[in-house]
């Protein structure tokens, strides 16, 4: 079965299976298919070269809390610096603030192959990413112009602060207050957990995105406004908001995930008030699809590792590799990271056709695509690096091999941005449910085009219709197998991403063809469980 890299399996993805090139035709400026490449090629060299050496030291290293600092990885420093000057930072974001204004299809492949070359590092990167397209959305003029040049270089880095202790995915219950101070500005009272870089020193400033009350404002989720506020403020003066504590976490050691206390902190508000979740909604989004990319950047890590490992380990006189099990578990690993690549791939595709073309069906299926993209490819993430361990026997449970580390990184995923049973529940009763299920409908019709995904589209509209109906008369129930449908949504996608990509490359035929006898009864599974969970 034929090996590719990360980089040409997004290559082709991004040229010949979700046709990036005919998209931005449409616009009226092209980007080719040797630009891609060419792009892809470059991210792949910055990837290897300057963020992956040292992944396990950073790891070992940590970063580390005392007397009110946070210390990161020595080598960050450098790291930072470089992703500065290379100007990767701005690449999807427009022109007039500094970016280069690239496809955010683009931008997720770089995403892949960031994430997989040094998770912990490029979480500050990603969650800046979003908090460029928030401000592009909300800020006011004035805003974007003083915030985003410094955000779209990488020079100051944007955080997303909505967790309290108290308030986990029940923003409602959010007591960060902002009193009004005059003149536009508010003072932030309250304080703020698992916040991921919300503290460090690699860059001379943070902007800090935070979720907070007004004094008026009503209850619930109604009544939560947005702010940002600065770490140094523009008089350069140090912003009432501190670090309280780092968290000690399974994995992502090298990140530092804050404890914020804002302590009459300066900020503005970003919106309009009380409207302040919709805003950040922008920003969760880009992070759910960014999560799910990190969940194929720790598989991509993982399969790796373990076919370097499964080709030079000899036992019985030949390489592991070449071991019927471990051949089995080797082509699983790859079947599924390829296939959550290229279905990242379409989801930020319909985020380009939305965006770029204003097409109103690419939005719909976005909606579909995002829950999906987020848990079933994080998921998978996990899967596929303890099945890293496995295929290295005995070196994979040491530290020393590195695949450890990438099941204890991976594992992060399907928790944060929303953990995968809430996205699960978010497919069933936001995006399906609130047009009857036609966009699901409509997507499942190309897939049934597909002459192999023809029955399993067919069992999965079936289990559809089976959860739309089960939705409006027990929703406890119906949402108690929003999992399972999330699962059957995605290995049957992931089913006709490959199929897609066989006919593009005959060459991914074999791993295709694993995966369609293989892997995509899972899905069949999880639509039987549904049925018959429906009628008990």
């Amino acid at each position: 079965m034929m090996r590719s890299t990360a980089a040409e399996d997004l290559i082709l993805g991004l040229t010949r299976v979700v046709d990036l090139p005919g998209l931005t035709a449409a616009t009226g400026a092209p980007l080719g298919a040797a630009d891609i490449e060419a792009l892809l090629r470059e991210a792949e060299r910055f990837s290897t070269e300057v963020l992956a050496p040292g992944w396990q030291k950073a790891d070992r290293e940590g970063a580390v809390y005392a007397n009110g600092k946070v210390t990161v990885p020595a080598q960050y420093h450098e790291t930072m610096r470089a992703w500065i000057e290379a100007g990767w930072q701005g690449l999807p974001a427009p022109g007039e603030h500094g970016g280069q204004g690239l496809p955010h299809s683009v931008w997720t492949a770089v995403m892949e192959l960031a994430s997989a070359a040094d998770m912990a590092f490029f979480l500050c990167p990603i969650l800046t990413a979003g908090a460029i397209e928030l401000l592009r959305a909300h800020a006011t003029p004035d805003q974007a112009a003083r915030w985003l040049p410094k955000l779209v270089s990488g020079e100051w880095p944007g955080t997303m602060n909505l967790t309290e202790p108290q308030a986990g995915s029940d923003l409602a219950a959010i007591r960060t207050r902002a009193e009004p101070l005059g003149d536009g500005r508010y003072a932030l009272h309250g304080q703020k957990i698992y916040i991921t870089w919300g503290e460090h020193e690699t860059t001379e400033n943070i902007l800090h995105l935070v979720l907070a009350r007004l004094p008026d404002a009503p209850p619930g989720s109604r009544g939560i406004s947005l702010f940002a506020a600065p770490r140094v403020l523009p008089d350069g003066r140090r912003n009432a908001l501190r670090c309280g504590g780092i968290e000690r976490k399974l994995g992502i050691h090298a990140s530092p995930t804050c404890v914020m206390l804002f302590e009459g902190a300066e900020a503005e508000m970003v919106g309009e008030p009380n409207r302040g979740l919709n805003a950040m909604f922008a920003m969760m989004n880009a992070a759910r699809l960014a999560v799910g990319v990190q969940g194929v950047g720790q598989a991509a890590r993982a399969v790796q590792l373990a076919e370097d490992y499964a080709a030079q380990r000899i036992q019985s006189g030949r390489p592991i590799a070449e071991h019927p099990d471990v051949a089995r578990m080797l082509a699983e690993m790859r079947a599924v990271t390829l296939a959550g690549r290229l279905l990242a791939l379409e989801a930020a595709a319909a985020l380009d056709r939305h965006h770029l073309l204003g097409d109103e069906a690419a939005a719909a299926r976005l909606a579909l695509l995002i829950p999906v993209v987020k848990s079933w490819c994080s998921d998978r993430g996990v899967d596929v690096a303890s099945l890293g361990i496995q295929v290295h026997g005995g070196m994979g449970f040491v530290e020393d091999s590195g695949a450890a580390q990438v099941l204890r990184d991976a594992r992060i995923a399907p928790i944060y941005e929303g953990t995968n049973g809430i996205q699960a529940i978010d497919l069933l009763v936001r995006k399906l449910a609130r047009d009857g299920g036609a966009a699901m409908r409509a997507l499942l019709d190309e897939v049934q085009a597909e002459p192999r995904l023809r029955a399993a589209a067919a069992q999965l509209g079936r289990a559809t219709e089976t959860m739309l109906a089960l939705q409006g008369r027990n929703p406890d129930v119906a949402q108690s197998l929003a999992a399972p449908y999330l699962e059957a949504c995605g290995w049957t996608l992931g089913g006709w991403m490959l199929a897609r990509a066989a006919d593009a490359a005959p060459d991914r035929e074999p791993l295709a063809a694993f995966y369609l006898t293989r892997l995509l009864p899972r899905a069949a599974a999880h639509c039987m469980e549904i049925e018959a969970a429906a009628v008990a």
